[in-house]
């Protein structure tokens, strides 16, 4: 028997979360979406991970406040752009979670929104926040290896 490929494709991508927080671990989630939200990302509806976070209540994995812009052609009322989405995960893997992320300094946080074999899946990482202190010097040493690619790269003409 041949195994399929996993097609997967993009949907968002959550930049912001490397820039602001240090990814310690990933996981893949299905999450849980109504009609209307699944036909606005095959339109390639609009995508926002401002200010979601991912929140372990009941023995449950909840998203809050991922938005995805309501389908303009639906014929019942479409849902809360911003309400909250259960997440699809093992039920070891919600215990580590919130395990870990009851410790001091670390969060869950979406990360990706992708299609993987038609279904919808969110990739959440639990995360430590970086200090201001720690951004800056990452800003720094990226210019300083940006820098001295440009001067390597005009030394060597063949």
């Amino acid at each position: 028997m041949a195994k399929r490929k996993d097609i997967v494709t993009t949907i968002a991508e959550n930049k912001e979360a490397n820039h602001k927080f240090e990814i310690l671990e990933r996981y893949e989630a299905g999450i849980v979406l109504e009609g209307p939200e699944v036909k606005s990302l095959r339109n390639k509806g609009t995508v926002s991970f401002k200010d979601s976070f991912v929140r372990v209540e009941n023995g449950e994995a909840w998203l809050h406040n991922l938005y995805i812009a309501p389908y303009k052609f639906a014929t019942v009322k479409p849902p809360d752009p911003l309400r909250k989405r259960k997440l699809l995960l093992h039920k070891r893997e919600i215990m580590r979670l919130l395990g870990k992320s009851q410790e001091k300094g670390y969060t869950i946080i979406p990360t990706k929104l992708y299609w993987k074999n038609n279904l919808v899946k969110v990739e959440i990482a639990l995360a430590k926040g970086k200090k201001l202190h720690d951004r800056r010097q990452e800003l720094k040493e990226k210019a300083m290896r940006r820098e001295l690619e440009r001067e390597l790269k005009g030394k060597i003409r063949f």
